[in-house]
């Protein structure tokens, strides 16, 4: 193969193979999301919502501390993503070229790889700056006292947390695709072998095992059961 054609060999195979890995990924949390860490975390939030609301006034601290962790964390990713995606800005209109690797065609566009790097810089501050949205929002309803019968409006609680973990997910996967991009800067051939190292190592990290299903559905059951014992003594 020249070295003319890898750029546009390599590169879209690279892309293809990461689309198809989140494209598996966001099937399998729809249909069978116990099998995933995104689909679990989401199951553990929506119990964890319903405890915390159980009683406002003696849970109510601990719940506006954890969001405030969650929202630090969000804070420091977009404040990442932003600086980078300025610096990259900044740097723009240094032409030089980096040849180290064999299939880096000086003669292709940079400007692709630097616009490619920072719109993904930016989905991920706008993805990380939307979670914060959310958790500020759930700071406010998760202290509010649920009264009894008041499930749809636990329910939506819990369906705005879960939809600012997927936004920080989301800026977090930004990061992760952010990689193979910059190594693109030094030629097809990193790029491609990032592509495919990098959906390898985000399915062991994206999926559970076994053992992480039963101690979660276990812990759950334990849960129910203490639940069920109380009100019956009372």
């Amino acid at each position: 193969m020249k070295i003319e054609e890898l750029d546009y060999v390599l590169v879209p195979v690279g892309m293809l193979v990461l689309l198809m890995y989140h494209v598996w990924l966001l099937y399998a949390i729809i249909r069978q999301p116990s099998i995933t860490v995104i689909g679990l975390n989401a199951q553990t939030r929506y119990q964890w919502i319903l405890f915390m609301m159980s009683d406002p006034l003696k849970n109510g601290v601990l719940a506006v501390q954890t969001i405030r962790n969650n929202i630090m964390a969000s804070t420091l990713l977009a404040t990442t993503a932003i600086t980078l995606s300025s610096l990259i800005g900044v740097f723009a209109s240094n032409d030089s070229e980096t040849k180290l690797v064999y299939g880096n065609k000086s003669s292709l566009n940079s400007s692709i790889k630097r616009l490619s790097i920072s719109l993904c810089f930016l989905v991920a501050f706008l993805c990380n700056m939307q979670s914060i949205r959310y958790y500020a929002h759930v700071s406010f309803l998760i202290t509010t006292p649920a009264i009894k019968g008041k499930k749809d409006f636990i329910e939506y609680v819990a369906r705005t947390l879960n939809r600012g973990s997927y936004s920080w997910s989301l800026g977090l996967r930004a990061f992760y695709l952010s990689i193979p991009l910059v190594l693109w800067i030094y030629g097809p051939i990193p790029m491609f072998v990032c592509s495919c190292f990098t959906s390898f190592l985000l399915y062991f990290l994206d999926t559970t095992t076994q053992i992480t299903r039963d101690l979660h559905n276990k812990s759950f059951r334990d849960k129910e059961t203490t639940t069920q014992e109380v009100d019956a003594a009372a």
